[in-house]
């Protein structure tokens, strides 16, 4: 109960906070730490403001640079296949044990390439069909998409220097 409290404070400042920054603001790769708002949503930033007049509705738009968990099959078309920055595309599941090793280590070789390339986070038990769809039968899988196009994969374990190697193949 306390944590869903939390979640909607957190929430109910951002939102607030939201329209009064525009999009570009927030979405840059270069954050500003006074700001509670950049705080609270520097691992994720979903819903931000068009730049559209006050009182317009706000629209979904993935920052640069973070990482996200995938929705749906509409979600992974419009923030992976179009996306224009290159993806690194995590399959996972919740349990299993390799995977929960390799995420922290991924997220933390996307967060040193400072807004150059993106990841999404797919649970194959949420989206078996995605997981199908890209020959995933093994966790964790890791697939490197640029402009909706497979560029390489790994499945299992990497240490952070392979991780490396693979993201900056990736950016080219």
């Amino acid at each position: 109960m306390a944590a869903r409290l939390f979640a909607r404070g957190v929430w109910a400042i951002s939102v607030k906070e939201s329209r009064s920054l525009s999009a570009s603001a927030l979405c840059s790769s270069s954050y500003s730490s006074s700001s509670s708002l950049s705080r609270a949503l520097r691992p994720r930033c979903l819903l931000l403001p068009c730049g559209s007049p006050r009182g317009a509705p706000l629209c979904l738009h993935a920052c640069r640079g973070v990482s996200f968990n995938v929705q749906d099959q509409h979600d992974f078309t419009e923030r992976v296949i179009k996306s224009e920055l290159p993806v690194l595309v995590d399959f996972h599941a919740q349990w299993c044990g390799p995977c929960k090793i390799l995420s922290p280590r991924l997220e933390k070789v996307i967060a040193k390439q400072k807004g150059r390339v993106a990841m999404a986070k797919v649970d194959i038990d949420e989206h078996t069909d995605l997981a199908i769809e890209y020959g995933v039968s093994a966790v964790p899988t890791v697939i490197a998409m640029r402009g909706g196009d497979v560029i390489d994969q790994f499945v299992g374990i990497k240490d952070e220097d392979q991780l490396d190697s693979f993201v900056n193949k990736l950016i080219g």
